[in-house]
């Protein structure tokens, strides 16, 4: 699901209480209505948008009742930032995916079909642990990217409107970029992103070529000859 579309969702605070009550276990509506305080019609509503989205499921037990569960894990991050707002949604990998292939991580958590309770038990405690540590990573990160964009606005701009010098510079990092794409992208007038990147090239910062506007130091950086 679409990140925003499951954050205009989630902001009910009674299908928050929805979820939060089936984290704990399966419920009818009415033990749902009784929970909320609203009437049932109310809460079959809000279970039916909770459906659309795929993050709850109904079943129907031996009487014919109809009781509701959480659909699937689900991660929602947000991140608010000088220089930008924006989320995303997750969803867990599959059981093949092999975490310990990434380079910035050092993982020692492991079980499988036939591990011992006491072994589960562990394995739950190490994955809390490194959860909480990943967190703190990502507030770290999170924390030095803006300090690193704060830099970057010092050496190219000056003035409140000088961090959308870095959101253009980084947008143009990754490939060369026409005016129209920037202005997508950092969410800003052509007018505004065409004089910003003039003057950037005045300075030599940024150049214009065939594929676009793009930076000037890596061309400069290649055609500088090696010394021996």
């Amino acid at each position: 699901m679409d990140s925003a579309a499951l954050l205009d969702l989630l902001g009910n605070e009674n299908r928050r209480r929805i979820l939060r009550l089936l984290a704990h276990k399966p419920c009818y509506v009415t033990e749902i209505s009784d929970y909320l305080g609203v009437s049932p019609k109310a809460v079959i509503e809000h279970l039916r948008k909770l459906e659309e989205a795929g993050l709850v499921e109904s079943r129907t037990d031996d009487q014919r009742r109809k009781y509701f569960h959480i659909a699937r894990n689900v991660r929602l991050e947000v991140s608010v930032s000088p220089y930008g707002f924006g989320a995303k949604s997750a969803y867990p990998s599959n059981n093949s995916f092999d975490i310990t292939t990434c380079r910035h991580l050092s993982l020692d958590v492991s079980y499988d079909d036939s591990s011992e309770l006491d072994e589960l038990l562990r394995a739950l405690e190490d994955l809390e642990g490194l959860e909480n540590e990943l967190s703190l990573a990502q507030r770290w990160v999170q924390g030095r990217l803006c300090d690193v964009l704060d830099r970057i606005s010092e050496h190219v701009g000056t003035g409140p409107e000088s961090r959308i010098y870095a959101d253009v510079l980084a947008s143009i990092r990754e490939e060369p970029k026409g005016v129209g794409t920037l202005s997508d992208q950092v969410d800003a007038p052509r007018e505004v992103i065409g004089e910003l990147l003039e003057e950037m090239a005045d300075e030599g910062i940024v150049r214009r070529s065939e594929r676009g506007w793009e930076l000037a130091t890596g061309e400069a950086e290649a055609e500088t000859p090696p010394t021996d």
